[in-house]
């Protein structure tokens, strides 16, 4: 039986997981010397290549000296908590990524948690410590602390500490030795990480991945838990709920490299692909035919925030997405809920409505701008935090804030919080920057990103956890500005654009087609005013000097989705389509607008 070591990565966003994992991949020889490796390998979709950032858990393996090694990558956004609660089931111990500056963030305390509550046995790394001002030996300090805090058992205090940068391919006990390998962190991993348990008995394998093939179908992924598992063996299917399915494993599959080969049999401890199983969900055991046992189901935290998904009922319905009808987005957000399992949808009273509830703005809008790449057409409203009734009393999830500034700027960003009842814990330098901690109302997230960088040019680092519902903390102001919104239907001219200019600041270019109802700029005041930017220019054979002044227009203002979605109030939606993103108000009369008591 070959040794097996199954570990999982985890760290706050951007302390270099997937920077490791290629630096892993290439001391283990697992790609030809002639081969295109490129860089972040595992960020294999566009969504992840584009932003910077994992979104899905991924399953590696390499064989360093006689150990094969599982690696599991995980996401480091709290909105993607979901993935990796769910794959740390199949880790027996984890790597906690430190940056040797920032040090602990909000997110390495909740995967901390998360690991540290399954029975993993972590080593640390301190990552980048080749960055100028950085504080490796404060940093471990601060890590010890969060283990002590968060009631780690005295063996995952004694925890091993490695240094390195894996930017520049070295890991080293001591970061005043630079190394010229990783080797050091990986003899870590074979003599700290508990090698995979070999449980004798009945087949048990819970489902903690799915992956899909065009040629086979779905793929469930897992660990085996105990006993082994054969191809071409009958087995059941225990769901979620307890009901028993029978069915057959038909290909079996193990990791090898960034690709799985095809194998006979797999034993306890080691993580496999099935091929075979159908109707099967995250979380449902895989288990003997004739006496089935269920692995406990994996509990997952509670989304925090719901919003509106509706068809496109818009002028401009069908122009550009293929997928437009509301069975074919039931069957999308349906389809979703297999396999990303922080997401719930509800159906609402309306036929082509649905409520989507998710962990935070960026878990939702990965949602919307994948599904608008495969080619639909939808809206979406604003997103509302969920409120519970406990005791009697109203609760709201509120979060940690942790916002990183420039010391003169500071107070701008303690005022911006505050107003959206943020409470100012924790303010102490760190290096150049001050380090600013607020307890805030999730519902004073939304939109706040964009007043902090606004305030402080760009420079805040900003990053956020959910930590618990409190009781309601009362009002918090909306957007201050009303909206400029479009009187007619027709194409944007540059010398309407220019006259109106004094009103507000324009989202839209001139030469765009636009229809009545469509936001199309900011109002300077509180109040929304309706314009019309598709009157051309009155043409005369006359000519006078002084009247044909050239039009001088502002750029307009484009917002990604996310800050779309933070901007827009309860009376509007986001129209969602392949090509383009625009922002409208949910009547689109002015008639009906006022019969409906929209602020005008």
């Amino acid at each position: 039986m070959q040794k097996i070591r199954n570990i999982a990565i985890i760290a706050h966003v951007d302390h270099g997981k997937t920077t490791l994992v290629d630096k892993i991949l290439h001391s283990c020889s697992v790609f030809r010397d002639n081969e295109q490796k490129g860089e972040l390998i595992l960020d294999n979709n566009d969504l992840e290549r584009e932003r910077g950032i994992t979104i899905v858990s991924k399953n590696v393996s390499v064989q360093y000296k006689d150990v094969k090694i599982n690696i599991i990558d995980t996401p480091g956004h709290a909105d993607f908590g979901g993935e990796v609660e769910r794959v740390l089931k199949m880790a027996d111990g984890v790597l906690l990524l430190c940056d040797a500056f920032e040090g602990a963030m909000p997110q390495t305390r909740f995967v901390t948690q998360k690991a540290l509550s399954l029975g993993l046995k972590p080593i640390v790394v301190v990552n980048k410590v080749d960055k100028e001002n950085c504080r490796p030996e404060e940093v471990y300090e601060q890590i010890f602390e969060l283990f002590f805090n968060l009631e780690a058992t005295e063996e995952q205090l004694d925890f091993p500490v490695i240094y390195g940068s894996s930017k520049q391919g070295w890991m080293s006990t001591d970061w005043k030795k630079p190394t010229t390998d990783i080797f050091a962190l990986l003899d870590a991993v074979v003599e700290n990480i508990p090698p995979a348990p070999v449980n004798e008995g009945n087949l048990q394998m819970q489902i903690t991945s799915l992956d899909y093939s065009s040629f086979v179908g779905r793929i469930a992924i897992g660990r085996v838990h105990r006993g082994t598992i054969k191809e071409n063996q009958p087995v059941t299917l225990i769901k979620r709920d307890g009901k028993l399915v029978k069915s057959r494993v038909k290909e079996l599959y193990t990791f090898e490299g960034l690709g799985k080969i095809r194998t006979t049999e797999v034993g306890s401890g080691d993580i496999c692909a099935v091929v075979g199983i159908d109707g099967f969900d995250i979380g449902d055991t895989i288990a003997d035919f004739e006496n089935p046992e269920q692995l406990p189901v994996i509990s997952i935290d509670e989304p925090t925030m719901n919003m509106l998904f509706t068809i496109n009922n818009s002028p401009f319905f069908g122009k550009e997405g293929k997928l437009v009808t509301s069975q074919r987005i039931k069957d999308r957000l349906m389809k979703e809920m297999e396999k990303n399992l922080a997401l719930k949808v509800v159906e609402t009273q309306g036929a082509d409505s649905w409520l989507v509830y998710g962990r935070g703005i960026l878990h939702l809008s990965v949602l919307i701008e994948t599904m608008r790449r495969e080619g639909y057409e939808l809206q979406v409203g604003q997103p509302q935090v969920i409120v519970k009734e406990i005791d009697g009393k109203k609760h709201e999830p509120v979060e940690t804030l942790i916002v990183d500034v420039p010391g003169d700027v500071a107070g701008k960003v303690i005022e911006l919080v505050t107003q959206r009842k943020g409470e100012l814990l924790i303010m102490e330098p760190k290096g150049d920057l001050q380090h600013l901690e607020f307890e805030i109302p999730s519902r004073g997230i939304i939109g706040l990103r964009n007043n902090v960088l606004t305030a402080t040019a760009g420079e805040a680092i900003m990053a956020h956890r959910f930590k618990a519902y409190e009781p309601w903390k009362g009002n918090i102001p909306g957007r201050l500005n009303g909206v400029l919104i479009s009187m007619d239907k027709g194409t944007t001219t540059a010398y309407s654009i220019d006259k109106l200019q004094d009103r507000g600041r324009f989202f839209v270019d001139p030469g765009v087609d636009i229809y009545e109802g469509q936001i199309l700029g900011e109002h300077i005041r509180d109040n929304d005013l309706v314009i019309n930017i598709v009157k051309g220019k009155a043409l005369t054979n006359m000519r006078a000097s002084g009247t044909d002044d050239n039009t001088r227009i502002a750029p307009a203002i484009k917002f990604s989705l996310e800050e779309c979605m933070e901007y827009i109030q309860a009376d509007e939606y986001i129209e969602v389509t392949p090509q383009s993103m625009r922002l409208r108000k949910i009547f689109l009369t002015e008639q009906l607008r006022k019969a409906n008591g929209s602020k005008n």
